[in-house]
């Protein structure tokens, strides 16, 4: 844990559930983070692109975080609590008891997660459908979406899970009724992973043409029919229960939740950015676009009225920012891809020893040997023969094709130091030119974006912020807390308190600048060159896939 607690006159405490570990914040009124803590969580993979996890293992996480960021604090100055988590499933039974998810028949797994993709084919019959509310996803549901998943138990799990089933919830939503016992839905998880409409609701057609019925039968009491905007206030508060559990005070504010790259864009897209020279300065919130990267990536855009941009998620009205329309862009796999590029590589053991030697993280180590061996060149030229497409895990933006996979060009027989580290860099490059790609897309459409706001785990890496900035030509800000995602929690719990009068109040208050990365113009070319070889590599692909599917 680390801490630098002072003593302000409020908290507010964020607690967030990524994918590999609950963490948790306690956050000042000017969005300081005065103390962090972190715990793994399981995650089991009983077969490919089955991912599972426990509510139990993650709440109990949750618990041991918040207890250790507000050890010795003034109970009473703590007034209000935010979560966010992926947008996994959470499936419990009429008692809220865990219900498995699995064929094994293991209760205490009762999460589908977010990167799941067991239901491929469901996905696919949906897509089918044409269904007006698939115009709210990018005209494409994704596969991580939670309709899909729902048609899989229902198929396949009918008897020993879809019939016994009480709830099924987002994660953020399973979190808000731990901690005040209330089953609302945050909008901002029923509107992005559910088919909710902000301005219709649940759409009766939609679940009978896809064949779950059931759910409106008993007035989608399974799924939320009392739906919060969030950072609205749940319920009465903290329970008993889940105050002792946590180690906060009882009946304090808890928020309606958010997904956990909403949160991030929460804690950085409203940030003041006066005296930085920044094109988005004077310019409304919707020139910016923020970026959550961690194991995957997500690209959150909003707009003045509704933008439908082709493969992009949304438009979803107040989804993050209350009044205004949010597009998501994302890729399914960004950190994994990288850990799994490296890790994966002969010359991983090298890298690790060395890196242990020079008491540096391996990736540290890697940008360093990459100066090393760049010579007279810019370090992004030396992958020059080089090229990555990075779908190893399908296509999320804005090509929405899940069969889509990782390519890779210009590989030697040479398995050294030198060419972990260059496929690092092309992986690297290829994210890059992805996010190029998702953000081409959303102004083509019609958004109008000037600046990047970088959050998340890979935003500590300097090569991948400075590689943002190159390929796409746009200015990078990182917050002035790593933690971004931990503020936005935050942010939903001072709302909730009733402390601001807005979400927007809180974001413009609690989120700050720390750094500028500028693009290095210089490099332009060299990057438009590699980007029109990047559209190639998925032009190739579809190419020769189409040669063999006629064998």
């Amino acid at each position: 844990m680390h801490s630098k607690k002072q003593t302000p006159e409020k908290y507010y405490v964020g607690i967030d559930v990524g994918s590999a570990s609950v963490r948790a914040a306690l956050v000042d009124g000017f969005g300081t983070v005065m103390a962090h803590a972190e715990q793994p969580i399981q995650i089991w993979e009983p077969q490919p692109d089955h991912y599972e996890q426990s509510s139990a293992d993650i709440w109990a996480a949750c618990c041991s975080v918040t207890k250790k960021v507000v050890s010795g604090v003034d109970a009473s100055r703590i007034r209000g609590v935010g979560f966010d988590a992926t947008c996994s499933l959470v499936v419990v039974d009429k008692q809220f008891q865990p219900l498995a998810v699995n064929c094994e028949g293991q209760n205490y797994r009762n999460v589908i997660m977010w990167m799941d993709h067991r239901a491929v084919s469901q996905v696919e019959r949906i897509n089918a459908t044409q269904h007006r509310v698939l115009s709210y996803v990018g005209g494409v549901m994704s596969v991580e979406m939670q309709p899909p998943k729902l048609l899989w138990i229902k198929e396949n799990l009918q008897e020993s899970c879809w019939e016994k089933a009480g709830h099924f919830f987002d994660l953020p939503d399973f979190l808000s009724w731990k901690a005040t016992g209330a089953t609302a839905r945050s909008l901002c998880t029923v509107v992005c992973k559910w088919s909710y409409t902000s301005d219709k609701g649940w759409d009766d057609s939609f679940w009978k043409m896809i064949g779950l019925e059931d759910l409106v039968e008993d007035k989608y009491e399974k799924i939320g029919n009392h739906v919060l905007s969030p950072g609205e206030s749940v319920g009465k508060g903290l329970t008993p229960e889940a105050a002792k559990d946590l180690g906060l005070p009882e009946g304090i504010a808890v928020a309606a939740s958010l997904i956990d790259a909403h949160a991030g864009g929460l804690g950085v897209i409203g940030a003041d950015v006066k005296g930085h020279n920044l094109p988005c300065e004077n310019q409304p919130i919707t020139s910016r676009v923020a970026m959550i990267c961690g194991t995957s990536s997500c690209h959150m855009g909003v707009s003045e009225t509704p933008v439908f941009v082709p493969g992009v998620w949304g438009p979803y009205f107040s989804a993050m920012v209350p009044g205004l329309w949010l597009n998501e862009g994302g890729q399914s796999a960004t950190g994994k891809l990288i850990d799994h590029v490296v890790r994966g590589h002969v010359a991983f053991p090298e890298l690790q020893a060395k890196a242990a030697a020079s008491a540096h993280s391996i990736y540290t180590y890697l940008n360093s040997h990459l100066d090393l061996i760049k010579k007279s060149s810019p370090v992004g030229f030396l992958t020059v023969d080089l090229h990555v497409w990075p779908d190893f895990h399908g296509n999320r933006s804005p090509l929405t094709d899940l069969t889509l996979k990782g390519m890779v060009v210009g590989l030697t027989l040479s398995q050294g130091l030198d060419e972990l580290a260059l496929i690092y860099l092309a992986t690297i490059q290829a994210i890059a030119l992805g996010t190029r790609h998702i953000l081409e897309t959303m102004q083509a459409a019609g958004h109008h974006i000037n600046t990047l706001f970088l959050c998340g785990g890979l935003s500590k890496n300097p090569l991948f912020v400075q590689m943002h900035a190159d390929i796409t030509g746009k200015p990078v800000v990182l917050s002035k807390e790593v933690e971004s995602v931990l503020v936005g929690a935050a942010i939903l719990g001072a709302c909730a308190s009733g402390d601001f009068a807005s979400i927007q109040e809180a974001m413009a208050k609690m989120g700050k600048v720390g750094r500028v990365v500028q693009p290095n113009h210089e490099h332009k070319r060299f990057y438009d060159k590699k980007y029109e070889v990047f559209l190639k590599l998925v032009e190739h692909q579809r190419e020769y896939r189409s040669i063999m599917n006629s064998f």
